[in-house]
């Protein structure tokens, strides 16, 4: 009886022992473990400038060797974060997807060298982002929001050859223009919230409290972004704006142009886009929408997107318009159906 009793405690721990082999087995076979370090997508790209080397910040989603989509966001010297929500729409299309911050902004390097901020500079940056992250004319899909916009139609303009599709998300092809129409939209105002605004413009006041209160309150939310409370996101990257680059490049406001970018224009130069081209547009907008049709027209394969109750962050508070518009672009393009 006792040695019935040991033969079975043996075949209990033979067993036992079998199914603890078979589950690290499944485990080691399920788990892909490389000798490259893991960074949850997080690549580093190291890119050359006339005053030295720096590195930018990009994050992949998916793999998808037809369509990859490399995201631009505005500013200049915003972030990616308040682009985030796209992570909630493309990769579960299949796309692959690409964030990045660009040179300067809070999650790349930020060396302190004004020669930097200049359009032709950040062009050829986003030419190198490209070429490390293996993107070409087959599978590049570039879509850029705001100052984001004026990168990818200037990308465009010079490195057409590399694109699949190019999307002009809320960017009005002139700087001049812009400012026309943030007089349009000022002029819907109430009277005293304008004479006060003019009273800090005059003496420079534009970080003070109380104006930036009232710019928040009156300008942001009805022409930014008009969802009720601003999402995580968003809040975040306001949080990690550059202001220095900001300043210097578009103006101490957005009713006060005066950076760099004031004289850019391109609608004369808009002709010479050939590749398929989704210009978006929003009726809440800090960006005439008509504008932004009319970039549909002028260049040679163009569509325009028109969301109705979006802001200059209509991918926020008009996705339901948004995304399924922009993922068909994508997916007509991608199909030989543009």
């Amino acid at each position: 009886m006792k040695n019935l009793y040991l033969v079975s405690l043996f075949c209990s721990f033979l067993l036992l022992s079998c199914n603890n082999k078979t589950i690290q087995d499944n485990a080691q076979s399920n788990t892909d473990v490389s000798e490259e370090i893991q960074s949850g997508g997080v690549k580093m790209v190291e890119i050359e400038t006339p005053v030295g080397k720096f590195k930018v910040w990009t994050k992949k989603f998916g793999d998808n060797p037809r369509i990859k989509v490399l995201l631009l966001h505005g500013g200049p010297a915003m972030t990616h974060e308040y682009m985030e929500c796209f992570e909630s729409f493309f990769p579960k299309e299949g796309f692959e997807m690409y964030e990045y911050d660009q040179l300067g902004s809070y999650y790349s390097d930020q060396p302190n060298n004004d020669s930097l901020w200049t359009t032709p500079r950040f062009v050829e940056e986003v030419e190198q982002v490209r070429k490390a992250l293996n993107l070409d004319k087959d599978n590049f899909y570039l879509l850029g929001n705001s100052w984001g916009g004026i990168l990818a139609i200037e990308y465009a303009l010079k490195y057409q050859d590399n694109l699949k599709g190019l999307i002009i998300s809320n960017m009005m092809p002139s700087i001049p223009d812009y400012e026309k129409y943030n007089g349009v939209l000022r002029s819907q105002m109430r009277k005293s919230l304008v004479d006060s605004l003019d009273a800090f413009e005059k003496r420079g006041a534009f970080k003070d409290s109380v104006y930036v209160s009232l710019v928040t309150k009156e300008y942001y939310n009805q022409h930014i972004c008009r969802l009720p409370e601003w999402p995580e996101p968003v809040n975040r990257s306001f949080k990690h704006v550059n202001e220095h680059i900001y300043v210097l490049m578009q103006g101490p406001s957005e009713f006060k142009v005066g950076g760099r970018l004031l004289t850019w224009d391109r609608k004369a130069s808009l002709k010479n886009i050939k590749v398929p081209t989704l210009a978006i547009g929003a009726k809440y907008d800090t960006m005439d929408p008509k504008a932004m049709e009319e970039i549909s027209k002028l260049v040679q394969k163009g569509r325009y997107l028109y969301c109705p109750d979006g802001s200059h962050l209509s991918f926020w508070d008009d996705q339901k318009t948004y995304f399924p518009n922009v993922i068909q672009f994508i997916k007509d393009v991608d199909e030989n159906k543009f």
